[in-house]
């Protein structure tokens, strides 16, 4: 259950006009806490506060932080904002949005007949610090693109948790923001990841979308029982509707994890197990001496496995299983893309070169199935 502690406001370190970082004198000691003021309103030094501690008294990583709950000494929050979606339901934050796909958005008409990505591409990452690179990959290929960023509820739930969002915004690599399902605080509200890829595309005109859950990944050492496994999901959503499901990979060469060397089995799983349609794999070119290394040949090796019952034989790759195709880096699709705003065809089928870690690879249809 969770943990709360009252205390003393001693200091604000920073703020900005939705976190506020202060210092807060609980027991005795001081500890750092974050408070969210559209939830809390403005805390100040000498304010009496409720804080949640569960994170910190837990150890946990990303998690470990102190939170704000209330201010006992303050005007509390601003006035209940329009819109009458719900998210964090029936918990004692429970709060209104004003998400795209509502009757009183003014997005409404749009997502009322928005039913297709018309061939947009969608990257969906299984960690939220994968985002920054695949947004500056898109951004290094078509300048002009409008790159969406849709933050599924797997991981942080505000969106204003994410240093690398308010980096990337800076940066000019996002261009507009959605918060799907029970996370909060993007550009757009979306009341699912459908909802969210649609608003992306047809109310902010992206020209490609980034899928991603926040900071604070879910890991337990099983193989089902971890939070990046929505990454199967969110293709399979995409090629739902139309758009072209692109898999950014979670490789790593220094991970002590077995499990987690070359193609961490979380990709694998959620390739092999939680989609259930075709996508493209983007797979780096790697330097000789990565290429030679024991995580590379993990990499081969994960290329070869197999899955009972496959129609492909028994043979669920990467590169070859029906629910894959490979893609390098050099070759992604946004390469193809136009100016911001325009409407995407699929794209056609095109060949791919081989990579240094797969060999020979299959061509990447542009349609899924």
């Amino acid at each position: 259950m969770a943990t709360f502690r009252e205390g003393k406001v001693t200091e604000t370190l920073d703020q900005t006009p939705s976190l506020e970082r202060v210092l807060v004198e609980i027991d005795g000691g001081v500890v750092e806490a974050l408070a969210y003021t559209a939830m809390t309103g403005p805390v100040r030094t000498g304010d009496h506060v409720v804080v949640n501690t569960t994170g910190v008294e837990l150890g946990l990583g990303t998690g470990g932080v102190v939170f704000v709950l209330w201010n006992l000494d303050g005007p509390g929050p601003k006035p209940r904002t329009e819109g009458h979606i719900v998210k964090l339901r029936y918990t004692p934050w429970q709060m209104n949005v004003m998400a795209a796909e509502a009757p009183e958005s003014p997005d409404h008409e749009t997502m009322v007949s928005a039913v297709e990505l018309e061939g947009t591409p969608v990257v969906a990452c299984s960690l939220h610090s994968q985002v920054p690179a695949v947004a500056a990959g898109i951004k290094a290929t078509a300048p002009d693109a409008r790159i969406g960023y849709l933050m599924t509820d797997a991981g942080a739930l505000p969106l204003v948790f994410s240093k690398l969002v308010s980096l990337l915004r800076d940066a000019a690599l996002i261009d507009v923001t959605c918060t799907s399902g029970h996370s909060f605080g993007g550009d757009l509200e979306s009341v699912n990841v459908f909802g969210g890829m649609l608003a992306l595309r047809h109310a902010a005109h992206c020209d490609a979308i980034v899928v991603a859950m926040g900071p604070g990944s879910v890991g337990t050492g099983t193989p089902f029982g971890y939070s990046g496994i929505e990454q199967g999901q969110a293709l399979d959503a995409a090629t739902a509707l139309g758009g072209r499901a692109i898999a950014a990979l979670r490789i790593s060469f220094d991970d002590r994890r077995e499990r987690h060397q070359g193609i961490s089995h979380h990709s694998l799983t959620a390739l092999k197990v939680a989609a259930r349609e075709r996508c493209i794999v983007a797979v780096p070119k790697l330097e000789p001496s990565l290429a030679r290394s024991r995580p590379s040949s993990a990499i081969q090796a994960s290329a070869t496995s197999t899955r009972p019952g496959s129609p492909t034989g028994g043979r669920a790759s990467v590169s070859s299983s029906r629910n894959s195709c490979v893609l390098p880096l050099w070759d992604a699709p946004w390469r193809r893309l136009r100016s911001s705003g325009s409407r995407l065809p699929r794209p056609a089928p095109s060949p791919v070169r081989p990579s240094r870690t797969t060999g020979n690879l299959p061509r990447c249809g542009g349609s899924s199935g």
